[in-house]
Order: structure tokens, then C-alpha cells, then sequence
């Protein structure tokens, strides 16, 4: 016999499903689990957790379940396994039986699963249903490009199980609203292909890779409506669930059933694409500051070198210069000019990596993962003075700068910390576009170190 788990405490159930009808009767949903390729085993804990999440909140019930067997690894691959499977699929997933339910949730599917009529079941999504998926949801139907669609991307990778801090996107989300600006997670984190950010709402992201710490944009959980009409479907999505102890965390059943029970239209939320890292301050721009980077595009910016590495891209709101091992990139500058000016800007850089910011392109302000006591450090005003205080955040971690240049001066804030206050900086710091230090000159990004990413660029003439 099954033993039932032990979720959330009475006094929070009553805060979780605050938004759902009591009134409204259950809603009728479907859990997949079955394999045709590699199996979870948090499989069996993933049913138990999803069953009794819809008991507790009254929101929904389960009314069959896919499972293919459960004992072992690659249930479909052996013919007389594929045979079952493809028998229970018949009986359980024909759209007949689909109408019969608001929603289906794919719980770690993994390969192509043998569903009787795929196209048909892509259409009764969009006819107004739920769709729900966890973790290797996005493991699964590699080949059969309307499910990638629907999802929103597909699994292409994973490193090793690691602790990442995932970035709340939408906080008044139903399966957001608990997590606060972050949520600190150990999972097995996914990577992904076929993922197109302005076709999904985002949920939670990573702003780095998992591993290596390089940024990038490394989505984690989104959501969005699909198919057309007043009668649009519901999709949720979340990669996280690969391990037992994430499936019984309070966190992660609050994330699933908010995703639930938005998908099933029991709680409602708008999904609509777009957003992104790019987003300075109300404040800002009430007092001057205008844009440097439009966060879409690279739009006002060109290449030192038109010959030389395309290196930069824009991911989700970030400028970012991702290299390879022992690979050299390119620095832009931008084509507009400047004199005096304060301009703030946020940047992020991986272990070891190097880069800079270049005031009318000729005085950098060192970007560097290392010490930074000597004019050749992070936040050094480069070849002219060492920071007055140390001030550097850790590696893989958001950073703010402003700087202001008035006539050959500069000063320079870091996180809160003002590291160089009026210094005089009357030739090129090096590497710099030429030596007419006291002339216009754009803003220059090194490209050609390492990697680096660049957010929230605004600046105001003086």
C-alpha cells in the first residue's frame, strides 16, 4: 500500500489556495509519468506529491495515470514494454478520454511516448485545456516539432547537480509568489535549445551558467498561452524536480501547484511574452539618465574591428561577450559621443575573467576577477591609480558602478564604495581609441579578454 506524504502544515495550506473557488468544483487532471527513454527515480514521489497537493487544496483530483512500468530504467525500449505502453496511451490519452479532463501533466517524461494521436492531442491544448510539465517534460518527443513548440524549448544538456540561485521574474505568478526576489536551489540544472524568450513568460532564470558561472540567459521555469481564440490553452513549465528531496520541499510543491492551478484556470494571471534584466530605475531617468543599451539589441553600438569575433549578443535584458577557452573577442564602442558625464551601469564577470569600461574610450575602468589593490585591479582606474577601498563583489555576481568624468577627473562609486574621487587621468590608460583624451569619445566595452556581461547602461551629460 501506498504510503500518502507529508506536505505542507495545515496553517500555510490555508494561505496557498487563498485565490482558488472553495465553491468551484475540482478540476480533472491526467499525470504522465511514463518513460521511453532514461526513468527518474523521483518518479514514484512525483505521483504521490501531485495527488495529494490536489486532495489538500481541493483545486483538483487526479483521474488516471500514464505510467508505463515502474520498475527499472528505459521502460519503452524493449518491444514488449513499447507494446504495453502503447495499449495504455490508447486507453488513457485518446482525445475522448482527453475531454474528459481540464489538463495533463507531463511528471519527468522522458523519449517519444506513444501517444495515439499526437496532433490531436497538441489541439485539444489549444482548444482552452491545461498542459503542465516538470523536469524532463522537456526531455521528451525530441522529433516531433509541435511538442517542442508547445513546451517552449527542449533538454539539450546538464552538468553536474548544483546549487544556483534562480531570479524571480514574476512575482505575483501564482507558482512565484512565495519565492521572494530569488530562490537558492540544489537540482540537477538544465540546459536548453529551441528556447525563444520573446514567445514565453518568464518565471525563473538563471543570469550565468550553472557551472562555469559565464552569463548568459539560462531559463528555468516560464509559462504561456497557446493555441488563438477567447478558448486559448495554458502551458506551464518548470526544469527543476529532478530529485526526491526537491519534489518534498515546501518551495517546490508551492512552485507546482501555483503552476498547476494556473494551467487548470483556477487561480488566473496574465502570461504575456516579454521582459527582460534590463531595467534601470524610475529614479534614473527622473533625473536625466537616459539609456546607453536598449536591452533588445545592439542597436547604437559597432565593432572596433569589423573583421574581428562577433562575441557579443544580448540574452534577456544582458550585453553579453561570451568566449571560449583561449578564444578572443572584440571590443564595441558606442556610436554616440560624450564629454562629461556620470553614467551607471551593472556588470558581471565569470572566475578569472578580465574586461573593461572605457570613459570616451580612452580611460578604463578595470573589470577583473583577482586582486584589486593595484592600479592594474578591479575597479583601478587602469595604469593610474589602485581603489582607495577595497569593494569588489565575488565572481558570478551583479556589480554596480557609477563613474563621472568632468574635464580630465574622474570618480568612480563600486557597490556603494567611492573608490577614486576626483583623480586626474590626462593620457590614455591603454589600449584606448586614441589620445585625444580631452575630446568627445564613446563608450568602449572590452571584448577581447574574457567574458563579461553588461546590464542597466545609462548615462547623463554634464
Amino acid at each position: 500500500m501506498k504510503m500518502k506524504l507529508s506536505l505542507l502544515p495545515a496553517f500555510a495550506l490555508s494561505t496557498l489556495w487563498v485565490a482558488v473557488d472553495a465553491q468551484a468544483a475540482p478540476k480533472k487532471v491526467i499525470v504522465v509519468t511514463a518513460t521511453a527513454g532514461f526513468r527518474h527515480s523521483s518518479i514514484e514521489t512525483a505521483e504521490n506529491v501531485i495527488a495529494t497537493l490536489g486532495e489538500q487544496s481541493g483545486a483538483f483530483t487526479v483521474i488516471d495515470y500514464v505510467r508505463g512500468r515502474t520498475d527499472g530504467k528505459d521502460d519503452a525500449t524493449k518491444a514488449a514494454n513499447l507494446a504495453a505502453l502503447t495499449a495504455e496511451c490508447a486507453a488513457k490519452l485518446s482525445v475522448a478520454k482527453l475531454n474528459q479532463a481540464d489538463a495533463v501533466i507531463f511528471a519527468n517524461t522522458t523519449g517519444d511516448l506513444p501517444l495515439p494521436d499526437r496532433d490531436g492531442f497538441i489541439k485539444w491544448v489549444e482548444s482552452g485545456h491545461g498542459f503542465v510539465g516538470m523536469h524532463s517534460c522537456s526531455d521528451t518527443f525530441h522529433g516531433y516539432r509541435p511538442f517542442i513548440d508547445l513546451v517552449g524549448g527542449e533538454f539539450l544538456t546538464h552538468g553536474a547537480q548544483v546549487q544556483v540561485q534562480a531570479y524571480n521574474q514574476d512575482p505575483a505568478f501564482p507558482s512565484n509568489r512565495h519565492l521572494g526576489e530569488s530562490w537558492v536551489i540544489f537540482d540537477e540544472i538544465y540546459e536548453f535549445k529551441s528556447f525563444y524568450r520573446p514567445k514565453v513568460h518568464g518565471l525563473l532564470t538563471l543570469d550565468k551558467h550553472p557551472q562555469n558561472l559565464t552569463p548568459g540567459d539560462y531559463p528555468v521555469a516560464w509559462c504561456k498561452n497557446v493555441g488563438t481564440g477567447a478558448r486559448h490553452g495554458r502551458m506551464w513549465y518548470t526544469s527543476l524536480g529532478h530529485r526526491e528531496d526537491v519534489w518534498t520541499s515546501s518551495a517546490y510543491q508551492r512552485h507546482i501547484l501555483g503552476g498547476i492551478n494556473w494551467a487548470i484556470g483556477a487561480e488566473k494571471a496574465a502570461a504575456e511574452p516579454g521582459g527582460n534584466w534590463n531595467h534601470p530605475a524610475l529614479a534614473d531617468e527622473r533625473d536625466g539618465f537616459r539609456p546607453l543599451f536598449d536591452g533588445q539589441s545592439l542597436k547604437g553600438w559597432k565593432y572596433r574591428r569589423e573583421d574581428g569575433n562577433k562575441s557579443w549578443r544580448v540574452e534577456n535584458g544582458m550585453l553579453c561577450n561570451v568566449l571560449g577557452k583561449d578564444e578572443h573577442g572584440t571590443d564595441i564602442y558606442s556610436e554616440e559621443k560624450f564629454r562629461d558625464f556620470v553614467v551607471r551601469f551593472e556588470y558581471q564577470v565569470p572566475p578569472k575573467s578580465n574586461s573593461g569600461f572605457y570613459l570616451r574610450g580612452r580611460h578604463e575602468i578595470q573589470i577583473y576577477d583577482g586582486d584589486n589593490s593595484t592600479k592594474n585591479g578591479n575597479g583601478a582606474i587602469y595604469n593610474v591609480a589602485a581603489p582607495a577601498l577595497p569593494a569588489p563583489r565575488k565572481a558570478g555576481e551583479w556589480q554596480q558602478v557609477e563613474a563621472r568624468i568632468v574635464g580630465q577627473h574622474i570618480t568612480v562609486t563600486l557597490n556603494g564604495v567611492k573608490i577614486h574621487d576626483n583623480v586626474l587621468s590626462d593620457k590614455g590608460t591603454g589600449s584606448q581609441l586614441d589620445d585625444n583624451v580631452d575630446q568627445p569619445g564613446p563608450i568602449l566595452l572590452q571584448g577581447d579578454h574574457g567574458s563579461v556581461a553588461f546590464r542597466n547602461l545609462r548615462i547623463k551629460k554634464l
